[in-house]
């Protein structure tokens, strides 16, 4: 790992839980309208509030499960979810979440910061354009 633990103290500073809260509530809502909280709502601002981007990321994973449970379900009860593309999903994610976590801890946080931004601008513009 790349990352020394006392710059890792110092630079990830502890955020209120009040503030936490918000962050989890934008995530929650823009996740039910649009299918996104994780990385485009909660990386960003925790990243923004003093989190490190690897901490962000990874909180952002564990909070998205219940966030996604709980979409999941109420689509599902307007027959909204096509089981048999959320499974191929599911079996492509837990590969590809295994292998990027891994590689994330080979890559200091700067950089997985101006990857993650360089990510977010592709998306942007696909989404624009798309």
């Amino acid at each position: 790992m790349c990352h020394d633990s006392a710059v890792q103290d110092e630079a990830d500073r502890r955020l209120p839980l009040p503030i936490l809260g918000l962050i989890g509530a934008g995530a929650g809502i823009l996740s039910g309208m649009f299918g996104v909280g994780g990385g485009v709502v909660m990386v960003p601002a925790l990243v923004m509030a003093g989190r490190r981007q690897s901490r962000a990321q990874s909180a952002s994973l564990a909070a998205i499960v219940p966030i996604a449970a709980v979409g999941a379900v109420v689509f599902g009860g307007a027959d909204s979810v096509d089981l048999a593309a959320a499974g191929i999903l599911v079996v492509g994610s837990i590969i590809g979440a295994r292998g990027g976590a891994l590689l994330s801890h080979r890559i200091s946080d700067q950089r997985l910061t101006w990857l993650f931004a360089g990510f977010l601008i592709v998306v942007a513009i696909t989404m624009l354009i798309g």
